[in-house]
């Protein structure tokens, strides 16, 4: 990290700028699990908000709902956020210029590798009333077959074995609510955060399968406590936020005039939709804008296929076209003409819109966000974790496709360009932005790769044999064949030439 200088680091009383202070809250209410950009440029946001509004009119409890956040192994961000008084600043990134906000919100920082036992702690204390998440989707610890706890993985072999010293948010979560139950057994609500579907209720099975396998006399009270005490709301969230780069730390010092080791770039759009299940009451998170519906699922299916699947498409394709940003990949005439067309075509057929909701309206609001020159989110951050992201997209759109007798061609290139970004076979380079995509699943890729000859030996090898997106697209040969034949075309032809194939069906 190249070192920024300003006049003084960010503290309580440089974040006067605005002519308030930010007051910390006086109690902790909330312990967030992934003390990363998004929670930071988008929970803690709507809670500042809750929490102005609150204190504005003078409601009792309304300084009770700061934010404990902890990180996962790396100290980076809380050691930062230590020195600076726990704050950090959001710079919203548009063409027409930024703005600057502090949400002042976290009361404490710490990671859950160095304190394992002060996790389980914070969760079962008394004042804290919500446990909530940003752990990505591979933080659940989850088989992507069944769906159900990977009980067989080490990480969670070793929280069934350690009570005291959990190293999984769902061991952590467990830990925490055993330890709440025996002491005190007040109510608590567990809130995903991640883009998962139906979070709410994933979240809860995995709890509940990792409670069930503890011994009688450790889960003695614990699974009666889950069933009375807690609730799973589930939620669709949405905001694009990029890493944190020297760029926003000097647009901080340049507009500010304070350095800010940690700030957090976001774009102007924000989306929180969550059902109204909070078992020990709640911020006033609808201040911030935040929705309150019982349509969720609804929501979750526009943000999960309609953005976040084209969103894919956009990537992969936008990597091996050399493109470093999403704004410059779908400024390819090619790019933007394949992403209407899955978008509309194959994801839109799937979605159910929930009321009120403009979907040709919602459809340009999207385009013009991937548009956002001056956020430059990269192909290679979005393009990351595809074998988890991917599953949660595409399947079930194109099984419906397929079962009515049509070919998801945009779908199948998806996979393809997924594929060449990800597993490329000898000789063919995808390119930097496609070498810097993080997946847990590249080390299998890779094998597949140099076990295949062939595209279509590569495809079968990942879809049929692997699973990557699941069982029932690992039957269906003729997605497979048709994800083959454009892997094949991208590798010899080109992502252009592949896309135009798939456009012609």
């Amino acid at each position: 990290m190249t070192e920024v200088k300003a006049a003084s680091g960010l503290s309580r009383l440089s974040a006067a700028y605005d002519g308030a202070p930010r007051r910390r809250p006086s109690r902790s209410g909330i312990v967030h699990l992934g003390l990363g950009n998004f929670h930071r440029a988008h929970q803690a946001v709507y809670t500042r908000a809750a929490l102005d509004a609150a204190m504005s009119g003078g409601q009792a409890g309304a300084d009770e709902w700061g934010i404990i956040g902890v990180g996962s192994r790396s100290a980076s961000v809380t050691d930062a956020m230590k020195a600076q008084d726990l704050l950090y600043t959001v710079v919203e990134i548009s063409p027409g210029g930024e703005s600057f906000s502090i949400p002042g919100v976290h009361t404490d920082a710490f990671t859950a590798a160095a304190e394992p036992e002060r996790v389980v702690s914070s969760i079962a204390a008394p004042s804290t009333r919500i446990v909530s998440l940003t752990v990505t989707e591979n933080g659940y610890f989850y088989s992507p077959r069944t769906g159900h706890l990977a009980v067989d993985d080490p990480a969670i072999q070793h929280d069934l074995a350690d009570a005291a010293r959990p190293a999984t948010p769902i061991g952590q979560i467990v830990r925490g609510l055993q330890s709440r139950a025996r002491a005190h057994g007040e109510p608590i609500t567990v809130l995903s955060c991640d883009n998962l579907a139906d979070n709410g209720h994933h979240t809860e099975r995995l709890v509940k399968e990792f409670a069930g396998l503890l011994p009688e006399a450790e889960a003695s009270g614990l699974i009666a406590f889950l069933e009375q005490r807690v609730t799973f709301p589930s939620t669709m969230v949405d905001r694009i936020v990029p890493a944190t780069t020297d760029h926003y730390r000097r647009l901080v010092a340049d507009g500010l005039g304070y350095r800010d080791d940690v700030p957090v770039p976001a774009e102007p759009f924000t989306m929180w939709v969550l059902e109204d299940r909070f078992a020990a009451g709640r911020p006033a998170w609808e201040a911030g804008g935040a929705v309150f519906s019982d349509e969720v699922s609804r929501y979750e299916q526009l943000k999960v296929r309609l953005l976040n699947g084209t969103h894919s498409l956009i990537a992969y394709l936008g990597a091996l076209s050399g493109a470093a940003t999403i704004p410059e990949s779908v400024g390819k005439p090619f790019i933007e003409a394949a992403a209407r067309q899955v978008l509309r075509a194959e994801y839109l057929p799937s979605v159910t819109a929930p009321r009120g909701v403009d979907l040709a309206a919602y459809e340009e609001q999207l385009f013009e966000r991937w548009r956002n020159t001056a956020l430059g989110h990269r192909t290679s951050q979005v393009g990351t974790d595809g074998s988890v992201k991917l599953r949660q997209r595409i399947p079930e759109p194109a099984v419906a496709l397929l079962d009515a007798g049509t070919m998801p061609h945009l779908l199948a290139l998806t996979t393809a360009a997924y594929l060449a970004c990800l597993a490329p076979l000898g000789g063919f380079d995808p390119g930097p932005h496609a070498a810097a995509m993080v997946d847990p699943a590249r080390p299998a890729l890779a094998r597949a790769a140099s076990e295949s000859s062939t595209a279509h030996d590569l495809a079968r090898r990942v879809l049929h044999d692997q699973h990557l997106l699941g069982g029932e697209l690992a039957g269906r040969d003729e997605f497979i064949d048709r994800t083959a034949e454009l892997l094949d075309a991208i590798l010899r032809h080109g992502a252009m030439a592949a896309t135009a194939e798939a456009a012609q069906g």
